[in-house]
């Protein structure tokens, strides 16, 4: 097995020289906690929940200003020649997009994944499948036992809903091993690299630099509180520009020719969708790695409750010994 260019042997040899180094005597696999790191600095720091009014209002300034530069642009000069030009040239767009999208219903027309031959859930098998669920959604694959999609606006929220849950499922679970690969491989020094305990590590009061390097940070020294009040505020803009559909940017000039859940356009800097047939099945691609990521988010609750350890953490130990560190243990314990 290879992990970010390093074997499992050079992993095991790291792993053993962090538990030497933090003292760890549970496990050869086990990662400096805040605890430890604290009694390496010699110091016991208070818990950090609040920051003072200069750190609030800096903070909070630079969480307001994309949202404030976005509406100063719209407002300008600027802002309004770029809303004209758009106008002047949006039903062209507006028509090549109507093409588009019937080359795309042609796509799934002819694609696998689509329509009342696509694959169901139970396979081979002989099931009396909703028929509310037609295939003309990705990754529909006739499931609904809660009848939870019948009325067509109740579907197309819940797959909305659904959509946006898989895309911060992938995001949050890149966000939740890269810090241990970081940190077994030696690239970085996390003060805590375990996702389950960095709340508790910020309110012992440690800077969470990002990439662990000191100075490169916009909140790491900050207390708790306001690091929420910071996401907040982030979140405002993107939510309600989302509320808005793909007309909220035409203000600044930017035409979406996508849908509310695929805009396209400047959100898609790769050029994907400008093959039709193509973008149909990475939208069921999408789909399903979303919702193995929600999963997998299960069983990373599930571990950190149980073992007290991050998800490269457990596959190591399992990969080192898996006739004993395996689910069975942890049931006879």
């Amino acid at each position: 097995m290879h992990l970010a260019g390093c074997s499992r042997d050079c992993l095991l040899k790291r792993t053993s020289q962090l538990s030497r180094l933090s003292g760890s005597k549970a496990s050869t696999h086990s990662l400096p906690n805040s605890r430890q790191t604290q009694k390496q600095h010699g110091r016991h720091q208070p818990l950090q929940v609040s920051a003072g009014f200069a750190s609030i209002a800096g903070v909070l300034f630079v969480s307001v200003l994309p949202f404030a530069t976005v509406q100063s642009l719209a407002s300008s000069g600027l802002g309004k020649k770029l809303q004209t030009d758009l106008e002047r040239a949006k039903p062209k767009m507006e028509k090549e997009e109507r093409e588009r999208r019937k080359i795309e219903a042609q796509a799934r027309s002819q694609s696998m994944w689509f329509g009342a031959e696509r694959p169901k859930w139970l396979g081979p098998l002989n099931h009396d499948y909703p028929n509310h669920l037609r295939g003309e959604a990705p990754a529909d694959y006739g499931y609904d036992v809660l009848s939870l999609g019948t009325e067509p606006d109740a579907f197309a929220r819940n797959f909305e809903l659904e959509l946006l849950h898989s895309r911060w499922a992938m995001l949050g679970a890149f966000g939740a091993l890269l810090p241990e690969v970081l940190q077994y491989t030696g690239l970085f020094n996390f003060a805590e690299p375990r996702w389950w305990n960095v709340g508790y590590t910020k309110l012992r009061g440690e800077d969470l630099n990002y990439l662990g390097l000191g100075g490169f940070r916009i909140a790491g020294n900050q207390g708790i509180a306001i690091i929420a009040i910071c996401q907040v505020v982030l979140m405002f803009g993107p939510e309600y520009a989302r509320s808005c559909g793909t007309a909220a940017l035409e203000p600044l000039g930017v035409y979406l020719p996508g849908t509310q859940n695929y805009p396209g356009g400047i959100f898609d800097p790769l050029g994907l969708s400008k093959d039709p047939y193509s973008i149909e099945d990475l939208k069921v691609k999408e789909m399903k790695n979303g919702r193995l990521a929600m999963v997998a988010w299960l069983g990373f609750f599930i571990q950190a409750a149980v073992t007290q350890k991050g998800p490269v953490e457990n596959l190591l130990d399992f990969i080192h010994d898996p006739a004993h560190n395996n689910v069975l243990k942890y049931l006879r314990q």
